[in-house]
């Protein structure tokens, strides 16, 4: 029951890690038609300006996620006008794959020119650092944190994309930008704001999981096929499929290294290729005319 229990645990604050960093590529592969491969480089940038703001300037934790999210916002903002404008929706995927690669690279670069390559720690608070009593066990305050926040961050999403102004007009320009701009809908301005909203996600996701996915110098190339992996078997653009496949691959993965640590990630990718022989539109993915 012991074994059970941590498993669990972990699989959870595992899979909620990698829903809230690749819940952005979702939202830009699925209703943007970007195959952004810069995303988890986005992410790193949040895990460093995180860290800086703890260990340079004695931020609190909470401010420093806040920096992180806005920093990472900031930095993109010139790539999306200059780069990501020009290929949303119309471009080859070929040339989208080419170009977010070499945005890794160059980001990858400056990062570790600026702050120096080596692995960044990201200091716990004392109140998320300690064990938890959930009554009839000691866990790992810390990984419930990440599970709330990837529980939060999936309802906030849901309400935001299903129940808001902002969603129907996102919805309106996926389906039929055309149209959308025939009916006045800034697209271009809807599509900013979209792209900023999954690079903050990706810098959140970069901060609250720096205990479990380590923010390093090449932490965007590590995880790269990891995120697109999880966008892939749930579905782009599908918040219900990311966090499915998410909690699905992040179980798999935890289960095999508990029992079986030597077989490595043979599991969680061995679950990817089973999911994806069972749907190959991903669990909850949708055709795009």
């Amino acid at each position: 029951m012991r074994i059970v229990l941590s498993i669990a645990t972990d699989a959870l604050a595992y899979g909620m890690v990698l829903f809230i960093i690749s819940i952005g590529l979702s939202i830009m592969m699925g209703l943007m038609r970007v195959v952004n491969l810069a995303h988890g480089a986005f992410a790193m940038i949040g895990g460093y300006l995180a860290s800086y703001a703890i260990r340079d300037l004695n931020a609190p934790y909470g401010l420093a996620i806040l920096i992180a999210v806005i920093g990472a916002i900031v930095v993109s903002i010139p790539f999306e006008a200059l780069l990501y404008r020009r290929i949303y929706r119309k471009s080859d995927p070929l040339i989208q794959v080419l170009m977010t690669i070499g945005i890794t690279f160059v980001i990858i670069g400056v990062v570790n020119y600026i702050f120096g390559p080596s692995l960044k720690s990201i200091p716990l608070p004392n109140a998320l650092s300690g064990p938890l009593d959930i009554g009839f066990r000691m866990v790992p305050t810390h990984r419930v944190f990440v599970i709330a926040c990837g529980l939060i961050t999936a309802l906030l999403l849901w309400l935001l994309i299903e129940k808001t102004e902002f969603g129907i007009k996102l919805r309106a320009s996926v389906d039929h930008s055309d149209m959308a701009d025939a009916l006045g809908i800034r697209t271009e301005i809807i599509y900013a704001v979209t792209f900023a909203l999954a690079i903050g996600l990706g810098a959140f996701g970069g901060v609250v999981g720096a205990e479990i996915l380590p923010i390093e110098p090449f932490y965007a190339l590590r995880y790269m096929v990891t995120f697109l992996v999880v966008v892939s078997v749930g579905g782009a653009g599908s918040i219900t499929g990311a966090l499915s496949a998410s909690l699905l691959l992040g179980l798999a993965d935890t289960t095999g290294k508990y029992l079986a640590p030597e077989f490595g990630e043979f599991f969680f990718y061995l679950t990817v290729i089973i999911i994806v022989f069972l749907f190959p539109r991903g669990l909850f993915g949708r055709s795009h005319a």
